[in-house]
């Protein structure tokens, strides 16, 4: 198992011990409903406030099994409802991040498809600018560019830098080897025998 096949493997926890904050997306984006973890190449757009054409043209754009990551202007006005996700999900889109909120999630839900956002508002956006697609995006406060490897799932969203993708797999999954290796007992120990060394360290008694 290699390239972003590997990544399905890894959680974001794992991912996020390797890359560091940086590459971690903020809290406010979850999972609007209990999907399972996806891993895939982004395809970026961004859309301005109240605006979601560029994202409406991505689902007919995007490679399968690439997640449509989305820096959006505001979260006033829903970048998708359940059509639009049908259709992304009919394509093979892994998943939709996204800065901003959607709408129609009950059928969302129902469809199965995954979407990481901000949360949901049942006013769509209007569909007026026009702008590149593949560029590079913010979203969730990290620079994510076409190509980068997002793996989300319930505890966070991670996206690995494509130039880098081999290496953080490879470091990642020697960090799983050596996790399954030790015992709870010793990581007690270790655990135990750390913190009271700090602890000492700072003058704490008792």
């Amino acid at each position: 198992m290699n390239g972003v096949t590997g990544f399905t493997s890894v959680s974001p926890t794992t991912l996020a011990d390797v890359l560091g904050r940086e590459q971690v997306m903020d809290i406010g984006i979850r999972p609007l409903w209990p999907s399972p973890r996806v891993a895939g190449p982004a395809f970026t757009v961004r859309c301005p406030p109240g605006d979601n054409l560029m994202l409406h043209a991505a689902i007919h754009r995007a490679e399968p099994g690439s997640v449509i990551v989305v820096e959006a202007g505001d979260v006033d006005y829903a970048l998708a409802g359940g059509n639009v996700c049908a259709v992304a999900q009919r394509r093979g889109i892994a998943a939709f991040v996204l800065d901003g909120v959607i709408r129609d999630l009950a059928e969302v839900r129902e469809l199965g498809f995954p979407v990481f956002a901000r949360g949901v508002i049942p006013v769509p956006g209007t569909k007026k600018a026009v702008a590149p697609l593949n560029g590079t995006v913010r979203c969730g406060g990290v620079q994510v560019t076409a190509g980068d490897i997002v793996v989300a799932d319930e505890e966070g969203i991670v996206v690995t830098p494509g130039a880098r993708q081999e290496q953080v797999l490879a470091d990642a999954r020697a960090k799983l080897a050596k996790e399954a290796e030790e015992s709870l007992d010793a990581w007690e120990a270790a655990h135990r025998a750390r913190i009271d060394a700090i602890l000492a360290e700072n003058g704490f008694e008792g």
